[in-house]
């Protein structure tokens, strides 16, 4: 793996762990570094770090909110 590559995996603590966990990619990464940017990916998929899991979560939220608000009235 290259130096660049390295310093993005040591910087990101979640794609670091991802890393540890599904150990397969280092081969992937060692043969061709330009696929840093789909490892991230895969990682954000796996932690539910997407913009659009966010959004779940913050609806998930309000509804909850929303249901407190209704019982307290």
């Amino acid at each position: 793996m290259d130096i660049e590559t390295q310093m993005i995996v040591r910087s990101n603590p979640n794609l670091y762990r991802f890393l540890r966990e599904e150990s397969y990619w280092y081969k992937y990464l060692n043969r061709d570094p330009s696929i840093i940017r789909e490892v991230e990916k895969k990682m954000k998929e796996k932690y539910k770090l997407t913009s659009q899991d966010r959004l779940e979560k913050l609806n998930q939220g309000i509804n909850l909110l929303s249901g407190f608000m209704e019982m307290m009235k």
